[in-house]
């Protein structure tokens, strides 16, 4: 179809702390944490789960077999919430308990996966200060890799991102963080102060202001995607006021896509009007590998999306997801059984919504809604 355009999204990709000490350059594994003094205590926690993991990786081992599906469904634009800070500094957030880091050299392990846009405004990108967010920046701009969400002042961190997708096609990205997920309001972009695009430091109706932003920049054929990092960490109820946002943001706005974030296990969807709207992808890559706790939710299940939009109305024509487990730092297809639990998940999470997943004989799970 002429005017389908495939995009990638998932949730949380953090490859900082004990995934950065396998790549190629580990940065200091030093950390300032109440429990764990060393990058290297994630790395030993996780072999100790799983079993040995090699070291150092090449860059794209932590992708696993995320790339063969990459291969197979060619999206032409690949978003991801990069949930941890590129910088060699050495100075915390005071008052912050975990602090995520990627020596920069390791930034060729996203290049290895292709991935053209990080949303940057999530609750660890300032965890190690200005400092650690400006140098974040420049390594993804040397990198040829587009970001929005954060900036060096107010105006860059709400810029979006613009991917161009071939034949005068875009993908508008807008990044947004809410403070129920833990983002601190000090973290907020000013005038002349490098941050986060905090939604709730937005004067008056922030729903009509980005609409204001988005009629200024959209063009015929465009796709918006408003990727928001909202909410807890535990937790499969779906606040009223996020739904509310995400329906106005569609509705008011004209968003094709809302791509929510924060919660470490993947959470309901709904097609609105036509758009797709995903309240919480989970955790993508992280390396949490052996921690306890909250092990009902199965944290260590994600999802790859791949949706099917007509650029030519922004709705959604397809979706098609991929169930993914996290095992020795790399994203691997999740077995039957686990891609069973997560069909069960999205169809019980997503009566409300009117919406339900089937499973094909390959594990994957297409969506369907009234």
């Amino acid at each position: 179809m002429k005017d389908r355009i495939t995009l990638f999204l998932c949730g949380d990709v953090m490859t900082g702390r004990g995934i950065d000490q396998i790549l190629p350059f580990p940065g200091d594994p030093r950390l300032h944490e109440p429990y764990m003094h060393s990058a290297a205590g994630y790395l030993n926690l996780a072999e100790e789960t799983s079993g040995p993991i090699p070291r150092p990786v090449e860059f794209s081992y932590i992708w696993g077999d995320a790339l063969a599906e990459f291969g197979r469904e060619a999206p032409q634009a690949k978003v991801i919430n990069l949930e941890t800070a590129i910088t060699r500094s050495d100075t915390p957030w005071q008052g912050k308990e975990i602090h995520y880091r990627m020596n920069p050299q390791n930034i060729a392990c996203l290049i290895a996966a292709g991935i053209d846009c990080c949303v940057l405004a999530n609750n660890h990108i300032l965890d190690w200060g200005i400092r650690g967010l400006v140098d974040t920046l420049d390594a993804l701009d040397r990198s040829g890799i587009k970001h929005a969400g954060a900036g060096r002042n107010l105006g860059e961190a709400r810029a979006p991102a613009i991917l161009e997708t071939g034949e005068g096609r875009r993908v508008i990205v807008f990044g947004l963080g809410s403070l129920s997920s833990g983002i601190r309001s000090e973290w907020s972009a000013l005038e002349e102060r490098p941050g986060a695009n905090v939604t709730e430091a937005r004067l008056g109706d922030p729903v009509f202001s980005l609409a204001e932003e988005i009629g200024a920049i959209r063009r015929n054929g465009d796709i918006v995607i408003v990727s928001i990092h909202w909410g807890g960490n535990w937790d499969y109820k779906i606040p009223r006021p996020q739904r509310t946002l995400a329906h106005r943001l569609v509705d008011e706005a004209a968003v094709d896509i809302v791509h929510g974030h924060s919660s470490h296990h993947v959470k309901a969807l709904e097609v609105h009007n036509g758009c797709l709207i995903l309240y919480g992808c989970g955790d993508f890559l992280n390396d949490y590998e052996g921690i306890e706790g909250y092990e009902s939710f199965r944290g260590d299940l994600g999802l790859m999306y791949f949706a099917d939009i007509d650029s030519q109305t922004g709705r959604l024509l397809a979706l098609r997801m991929i169930p993914t487990r996290v095992r020795r730092f790399q994203v691997r297809r999740a077995s039957e059984t686990d891609s069973q639990w997560l069909e069960d998940l999205l169809n019980r999470e997503g009566t409300r919504f009117g919406t339900n997943v089937k499973r094909s004989a390959e594990n994957r799970l297409m969506l369907q809604w009234n």
